[in-house]
């Protein structure tokens, strides 16, 4: 790719492509003039507003490259990518979740990204988290850029722990301190079973996969690291499904058949005293005026692991030279310790560079969500597996719902789940 100058860290990028090969970015080939891509994305809350100001940034910063962005909902942007991929008219640039992103490369509508990260005159992407640009992999091949990540971590509200004569700075570090907590954090006046207040706010479906996260500190989860192996059957992993299970059934630790908009609900209600959520829930507690604080999520018997929900930027396989060129000048403005100072501060996300200078971010939630030893323990969720949706919607989370409303058991349903998540497995190999 010819270019003559790259912005890796500054705030203005100066680059001239190639006269005569610079493209308009609709898939339709080259042309003279500046590079215009579209970029699709889903960030519709208040991270919206953010990213926008830094592609303004670097739209003014220079007259070779402009991104044109459209928002859509995350499920309309992925019901429409696949048809819209193939067409002239279609997006250069997509916002993917690394969970969805391997079904996109499988059938082939991406193009890899292997040469933003081989080529350091774009930038040195060893300062990148390496969870969130492991989220992209898919087959040996990397097809994304981070865009955001966000760790899922401990949410407890400090009133509620003072009012159960629990120390307000110390939400528990370990599944038994946790378990410990229930009678003190539980509110059942009437004694009906259905309580007033619950220790915990988590949904089971329609949300980020916080039972997933159990199951690995448990010693087990839904699909090996490798992608090849359902989980669902191990012992460990039933052993750790059941623990939770008893929790939520005999404990009523948290309400069965919750979304993930039902569980921020509850706790920004004060009706629950702790949950699991990601960085863009403080935005949302903190105008409620709520007394809260965030940490390291409770450790299993086996393990400490964080998920972590990344979203990556993909592009096209239509792009052309020139136009691949210039979406990894916005990837790597993206990436800058400028835009990545603007992208923690508005929204209160870690920056994805590991080596944001001292100071640089000022709001308290970017800084604990962007920790390193935070950073250090992320985990994704079924990335590289193409079948993501399909063994987490229609396949884990049934027979996690079946388990935990009491129309089935753990010992029952897991295993032939199993058997099923491993027969989608050998078919994609």
């Amino acid at each position: 790719m010819s270019r003559t100058t790259r912005a890796t860290g500054a705030a203005v990028v100066a680059l001239a492509l190639a006269v005569g090969t610079a493209a308009c970015g609709d898939g339709g080939g080259s042309t003279d003039g500046p590079v215009t891509l579209t970029f699709w994305h889903g960030l519709t809350g208040p991270d919206g507003p953010a990213f926008q100001q830094v592609v303004d940034e670097f739209n003014d910063s220079q007259d070779e490259i402009t991104i044109e962005t459209e928002v859509l909902p995350w499920d309309s942007l992925y019901q429409q990518f696949l048809t819209a991929a193939t067409s002239d008219d279609g997006p250069d640039i997509v916002a993917m979740s690394g969970s969805r992103l391997a079904q996109y490369a499988e059938q082939g509508v991406l193009a890899p990204t292997d040469d933003f990260y081989a080529d350091t005159t774009y930038m040195d992407t060893s300062v990148l988290a390496d969870g969130a640009v492991q989220a992209s992999m898919y087959d040996g091949v990397n097809y994304g850029v981070p865009l955001n990540l966000g760790p899922v971590l401990l949410y407890w509200n400090k009133a509620l722990f003072a009012e159960a004569g629990l120390d307000p700075e110390a939400p528990p570090t370990t599944w038994e301190e946790f378990e410990g907590m229930l009678p003190a954090l539980t509110v059942d006046e009437n004694g009906d079973g259905s309580p007033e207040q619950y220790p915990l706010a988590v949904g089971d479906h329609s949300t980020v996969p916080v039972f997933p996260t159990f199951l690995w500190n448990g010693g087990g989860g839904v699909v090996s690291d490798d992608g090849t192996s359902s989980m669902l059957g191990d012992p460990a992993t039933v052993d750790a499904a059941q623990y939770w299970v008893d929790l939520v059934r005999e404990d009523r630790i948290t309400p069965v058949g919750m979304s993930g908009a039902d569980a921020d609900q509850l706790f920004q209600s004060q009706l629950a005293a702790l949950t699991l959520n990601g960085p863009w829930l403080t935005t949302g507690l903190t105008e409620a005026g709520l007394d809260y604080g965030v940490t390291r999520p409770f450790a299993g018997p086996d393990g400490d692991d964080i998920l972590g929900d990344v979203v990556s930027m993909t592009i096209s396989q239509r792009l052309d030279e020139a136009e691949t060129d210039a979406a990894f000048t916005f990837f790597a403005y993206w990436e800058s310790v400028e835009s990545q100072t603007t992208w923690a501060n508005e929204t209160g996300f870690p920056a994805v560079r590991t080596d944001m200078p001292d100071g640089a971010v000022t709001n308290e939630w970017a800084a604990i969500f962007g920790a390193p030893e935070i950073l250090d323990s992320v985990r994704p969720y079924l990335t590289g597996v193409p079948s993501s949706g399909e063994i987490n919607d229609d396949i884990f989370t049934p027979a996690l719902q079946s388990a935990l409303n009491g129309t089935g058991e753990v010992a029952d349903l897991f295993p032939p789940a199993g058997e099923q998540v491993q027969a989608i497995l050998d078919d994609a190999s």
